[in-house]
């Protein structure tokens, strides 16, 4: 008998909460947008959404092993693997052995990687930049502040 509404007191149910006012559907939404304004340009560097994520996060942290970078690229570790393959017969990023733990592999972007994912940021930017228009700075600070804490909240590794 662990329903949530028993849990949670007033919980609402969806319908009575509506999709316009459920955040998880909206962050779904928006990022689902976000991806189908880059397409055309990933496609146009033969990249795939888990590609580009991992460019992208190799990009700010390169060198981290493959267990982290499936976090930070919110890409499942099987789907992660075959991206991978791809970028490293591509020659846009190579594995090495962690130096701490043999059966551990970290992950560097290439410069040809780094090529790419220099080509695919412009349009990442201004993707991103469409979803804050007509919002100011200052809101705009505020709502990311607000993601982060709510990741912080939900999140199960300490980054």
């Amino acid at each position: 008998m662990n329903r949530p509404e028993k849990m949670t007191g007033a919980a609402q149910r969806l319908g009575e909460l509506g999709l316009d006012n459920f955040a998880p559907y909206l962050m779904n939404r928006i990022m689902g947008r976000y991806n189908a304004a880059l397409a055309s340009e990933m496609a146009d560097l033969g990249l795939t959404t888990p590609q580009m994520r991992s460019l992208a996060v190799l990009s700010v942290i390169d060198g981290i092993l493959i267990r982290e970078l499936a976090v930070y690229a919110v890409v499942q570790q099987s789907t992660l693997s075959r991206a991978l393959d791809t970028l490293d017969q591509n020659g846009l990023i190579r594995r090495e052995t962690d130096e701490q733990d043999s059966r551990a592999t970290r992950v560097f972007i290439t410069d040809a990687g780094r090529e790419a994912y220099d080509r695919l940021w412009p349009h990442m930017a201004a993707a991103y930049e469409a979803m804050f228009k007509g919002i100011d700075e200052a809101e705009k600070r505020a709502f990311v502040g607000t993601l982060q804490t709510m990741l912080r909240n939900i999140r199960k590794h300490d980054f």
